[in-house]
């Protein structure tokens, strides 16, 4: 008696966070997540997941409900795949993620088509070597169509109030409740109950774990007790510098590129990262520390996410909150400009002035800032600031890592551009933080799994835990497969 854990992903990697439990004849999943890498590679995992296809059939058919942590692609980008397969029970989050899931899912299916779009005309113009003729035609991972029935079949939970989950019973099955985990607006851990024949079994999934301090996020919650955790370990190994000193760091590097007539480049996640920029960026603008020059949010979804947070006030924290109340709205000022047309992205390139324009994706990998920097990059006028974590084979990175030269559209480019990083707005916490967000339920936990990191950050993390809390942990692979009670 007791959770049968099965790790379907974001085991050993940062992304596809994704693990299915069962108990008393209930199967739930934590996260649906894309995989994101090597194409070929994330094409299998993202269309198989983790069980064979006859097993997949069966935990869908059995699958009674989906808990979702936040609306970041890497653990929500998987719930239309799950749709497209089937799956028609209740994904329960909270409102604000609800909201955020509607552009990024329907974002995300737009690539997937466009993806698939593309390989069809590519294989038509190459005919390609070893395609049989006849050959199927790709698909996209899943449409449109299925990111609207995500939409559907959400369900609003509120933080702090218990819930039973579809399928389940106050004495059978699970129940979850919610707390926030600060990393971005509507993010929750979720604490599970798993109840059978008398038994309850109290499981916390940290989803990803924020920090104190940011700008715009409420600070995480402790974390409740519970007998066992699956924790993200992305910074496992890494020390972050304190967020307060972020917005005269930002003051020096405006000044600096300003002063030598260059642009800024900003790789920016468009949920998050982009609206913190935004805001600090109008603090430093009326408080007259940056020059007053034209600045650039070149992203349609980040536009759209913008209006979610917009709406969700009651996630805002005290420091936006108070900025509002003086009558600024922190996302909109005069130099400031939302650009939705590509004709309006691809004027950017003719501007002879000074400027700073943020685009998705923020690693790189697609978007219009591969535009931006295939005409910014060899300029050593000009700045490439990287705000957030970019995992390993992606483009940023090559440019973290300042590769002399990094393919952009397959093109060769020397990257001359400077480039640097502003570390302190992660999202998720650092090693210190990680271990002082658990220290609440060390004294009931009994076995910790690491999830959500690459196999460095985890070991290290896994050393400090068994050092300075005496706990059994785990880095389960990929397919792996746990009972607990």
């Amino acid at each position: 008696m007791g959770i049968r854990l099965h790790f379907w992903g974001a085991a050993r990697t940062v992304t596809g966070s994704s693990h299915h439990l069962e108990c008393a004849g209930r199967q739930i999943l934590l996260d649906c997540g894309l995989f994101q890498g090597k194409r070929q590679e994330a094409q299998e995992i993202n269309k198989h997941l983790a069980l064979k296809p006859e097993e997949l059939a069966a935990a869908n058919s059995a699958l009674s409900a989906v808990v979702l942590s936040h609306a970041h692609i890497d653990h929500s980008g998987n719930l239309p795949g799950l749709i497209k397969q089937g799956y028609r029970g209740p994904i329960y989050t909270t409102p604000t993620t609800i909201d955020l899931c509607d552009p990024m899912l329907k974002d995300s299916a737009h690539i997937q088509e466009g993806d698939a779009e593309f390989m069809n005309r590519r294989r038509s113009r190459r005919k390609m070597v070893g395609v049989a003729p006849g050959a199927e035609p790709f698909e996209p991972l899943y449409t449109q169509d299925d990111a609207e029935q995500v939409l559907r079949q959400m369900r609003p939970v509120k933080l702090h109030e218990s819930s039973i989950l579809n399928g389940s019973t106050k004495d059978e099955g699970f129940s979850i409740s919610l707390t926030n985990a600060g990393h971005m607006l509507g993010s929750a851990c979720v604490l599970v109950e798993a109840n059978e024949r008398g038994q309850k079994t109290r499981l916390l999934f940290s989803g990803d774990v924020g920090r104190k301090n940011l700008p715009i996020i409420q600070d995480p919650d402790e974390a409740p007790a519970a007998d066992y955790l699956i924790m993200e370990s992305t910074y496992g190994n890494r020390l972050h510098q304190p967020p307060g000193p972020v917005k005269q760091k930002l003051a020096a590097l405006v000044k600096r590129v300003a002063a030598r007539g260059g642009r800024i480049i900003v790789p920016a996640f468009a949920v998050e990262r982009t609206q913190q920029l935004v805001m600090l960026l109008h603090e430093l603008t009326n408080e007259k520390q940056i020059p007053d020059m034209p600045i650039f949010v070149d992203s349609p979804l980040a536009t759209k996410v913008t209006d979610v947070f917009r709406k969700h006030t009651e996630d805002w924290d005290q420091e936006i909150c108070d900025f509002y109340h003086q009558g600024h709205d922190p996302f909109d000022w005069e130099r400031l400009k939302y650009t939705q047309t590509v004709q309006e992205s691809k004027a950017l390139n003719d501007l002879r002035v000074p400027f700073i324009v943020m685009a998705a994706s923020g690693m790189c990998e697609a978007g219009r800032i591969l535009h931006h920097l295939k005409n910014g990059i060899e300029d050593p006028r000009n700045l490439v600031l990287i705000t957030g974590y970019q995992a390993a084979n992606t483009l940023g990175r090559k440019i973290v890592e300042r590769l002399p030269e990094v393919n952009i559209f397959g093109e060769p480019m020397r990257l001359r551009a400077e480039v640097d990083s502003i570390g302190e707005l992660s999202g998720h916490a650092d090693q210190n933080e990680l271990l002082a967000w658990m220290e609440p339920t060390v004294k009931t936990v009994k076995k910790v799994f690491l999830v959500h990191g690459e196999p460095l950050a985890q070991q290290a993390l896994k050393e400090e835990i068994e050092r300075r809390y005496k706990l059994e942990v785990i880095c389960p692979a990929r397919g792996d497969r746990f009972e607990v009670s």
